[in-house]
């Protein structure tokens, strides 16, 4: 029974992820803690293996229709990548069983998920109004370019310490950051980018917590059991469903498990 339990919990969160493109580390995580009582660090770790697998299938599609801006991926990786190997390198010293690291991840979940509900409240109002916009602008300038060429790289190195500890940040936070560097990028590539620099991100850091002993490959298998029909069925209606009202409603959740995990 509880078996089940993880493949309707990972169908779940893959339908709400296809239906609004908020990562599935800032639903999957909270709700393996505070549903189903997993060790912090287990659940981070196990999620981002989650994250990395379900996301696989969005960047080849994405690879297939040559939508995806490299410079932006290469230019996050750059500081995603070394910062997530280095909060590795961080845990592995001080012990994920650590309960100081323990306090220190659910503290940084907290933290992360009431950003990614401040980031999913303004994609539901910012949102419409910049797709709108997008008609009157000229795409042949290098709309994959931004003035502060280092920010980029600053900035995925914040989302790569965030994803690493939480295993939250890469979505909701990540287009949010690509949408106020790129201003000019069209909505559809800024989710391309954010799916496409995820993937590494979330490999790396995964693979990192397995190495630490914090995956659980079973729970994995579940949960991708349950995400991959969700998401497919999330992604074909997504057209025919309020958005707006959705991401609203998604922001006042994560705001209120953010503010639980803070207050542990």
């Amino acid at each position: 029974m509880e078996n089940f339990a993880f493949v309707l919990a990972g169908f779940v969160v893959g339908l709400i992820v296809g239906l609004t493109g908020v990562g599935g580390g800032s639903l999957m995580t909270p709700l393996l803690i505070f549903g189903f009582g997993i060790k912090p660090a287990l659940a981070v770790g196990t999620d981002l293996l989650f994250a990395s697998g379900t996301k696989f299938g969005g960047l080849l599609n994405f690879a297939r229709q040559r939508v995806i801006p490299w410079r932006v991926v290469f230019s996050l990786s750059a500081g995603s990548v070394p910062a997530a190997l280095l909060t590795l390198w961080a845990l592995h010293e001080l012990g994920t069983s650590n309960p100081m690291v323990q306090k220190a991840i659910t503290f940084t979940l907290g933290i992360a998920l009431l950003l990614t509900a401040a980031a999913t409240l303004y994609k539901a109002i910012r949102g419409p109004r910049r797709i709108e916009a997008e008609a009157d602008l000229e795409l042949e300038r290098p709309a994959d370019q931004t003035k502060h060429p280092l920010l980029p790289v600053l900035f995925g190195a914040v989302i790569g310490m965030l994803v690493t500890l939480t295993s939250v940040g890469a979505g909701a936070i990540g287009v949010t950051v690509l949408m106020l560097l790129y201003p000019h990028l069209p909505l559809y590539r800024i989710v391309a980018a954010d799916i496409a620099y995820a993937v590494p991100l979330t490999l790396v850091a995964g693979l990192g917590h397995a190495s630490l002993g914090t995956v659980d490959w079973q729970l994995l298998g579940l949960l991708l059991c349950g995400s991959v029909p969700g998401i497919w069925l999330g992604s074909h209606y997504v057209s025919r469903v309020p958005e707006r009202f959705i991401r609203s409603a998604l922001s006042v959740l994560l705001a209120w498990a953010g503010s639980k995990l803070i207050l542990i």
